[in-house]
């Protein structure tokens, strides 16, 4: 008997996650804002706990902690728009010249220190096709606008969801450990220890990655952005936001952006030498301070998830359920983790 019910709460396990799949795939088109919110609230409950813990109630901390977080957002709206506008305007202006560097210095060079034919490589083609898109970029921007606006449930469901997610993430955050407390309470006695460790490890490795990882990102794309300034390089604001998103998976933003700004360089300078070497020295600098300082500052030595389970989980979500499953992918890759190391354990102990 105890044999078939295990079975039987084996498999009711099973159905239920299951069901729980289904049912965020079947709901994708409106669990966008409430996985935001969720996401908000998660991100800010640590501070607004803080506040708690120093004599303020639950209410006035997370309405502190919104009022700051609008503020930051707002404030970093106002300097990067116009800043990355700039900065995506001049791009546009010069990538038929770069283009045509490459064509008739970059190619000619790789094709006598290595010895290659690059004769049969024809930029032009993709310096037409770049300058047409360019073109044509603010007309289709503004032929969807127009067909958005024409629809009136359309932008009313938009600005309804965008609305929704400060809702969510606020209640949600008020009643945090609310939530916490009734979703444990539903979990069998004999389990509830279990379960209660296995959820503080889980969350200490969804917070590595988005709390600290996140900081990291912040703290490296301000610092590549700075440095590439103070070098010189025109288009450094953009390649340096560009490093700081792509750190997301490690080393991976250090290579996107130093190859970025090594063509850059070599392009904006004539004698590029001095400048290509403070190029490196920025990025050298960089994945030392990430090492050094950053990950252990924000991140610590908490487990981490490897960078190939990161770019799958990522890539997977957004396959199988869209935005929210890209929301979803990396705390799911996480619990999972966790839970396939105590199952490790567990069989092998």
């Amino acid at each position: 008997m105890n044999d078939a019910m295990r079975i039987y709460r084996g498999g009711l396990g099973l159905a239920l996650l299951v069901l729980t799949g289904l049912m965020v795939y079947w709901l994708q088109p409106i669990l966008t804002p409430f996985l935001a919110g969720a996401l908000l609230a998660y991100l800010g409950n640590p501070l607004a706990s803080r506040l708690q813990r120093l004599g303020l109630n639950r209410t006035l901390s997370v309405s502190l902690v919104f009022l700051a977080l609008a503020a930051i957002a707002v404030a970093v709206v106002l300097m990067l728009i116009p800043l990355v506008g700039s900065q995506l305007g001049m791009l546009r202006s010069q990538m038929p010249a770069m283009i045509e560097w490459t064509q008739t210095q970059a190619l000619p060079a790789i094709e006598q220190a290595l010895g290659v034919d690059a004769s049969v490589i024809d930029l032009n083609v993709v310096r037409d096709a770049l300058s047409s898109h360019w073109q044509s970029t603010s007309s289709i921007a503004a032929g969807i606008v127009q067909r958005v606006t024409q629809s009136g449930f359309a932008l009313a469901g938009a600005l309804a969801s965008l609305a929704l997610v400060p809702v969510v993430a606020f209640y949600l955050l008020r009643d945090w450990d609310r939530v916490l407390a009734a979703s444990l309470a539903l979990i069998p006695a004999r389990w509830r220890d279990t379960v209660a460790g296995l959820g503080r490890e889980c969350d200490e490795v969804v917070g590595a990655f988005l709390r600290g990882q996140l900081l990291v990102m912040i703290c490296l794309g301000i610092f590549y952005a700075a440095g590439l300034w103070l070098v010189g390089v025109q288009l450094g604001l953009l390649i340096g936001l560009l490093s700081g998103l792509a750190a997301v998976v490690p080393y991976l933003g250090f290579i996107v952006g130093i190859a970025a700004a090594t063509l850059a360089t070599l392009f904006q300078f004539n004698d590029w030498l001095i400048p290509l070497l403070l190029v490196w020295v920025v990025y050298g600098a960089g994945q030392v301070l990430e090492s050094a300082v950053f990950t252990p500052l924000f991140v610590g030595d908490r487990i981490g998830l490897h960078p190939v389970i990161v770019i799958f989980a990522v890539l997977a979500g957004g396959q199988l359920f869209g935005f929210a499953g890209v929301l979803l992918a990396l705390p799911i890759a996480a619990v999972v983790a966790v839970l396939l190391r105590h199952a490790h354990a567990f069989v092998t102990g």
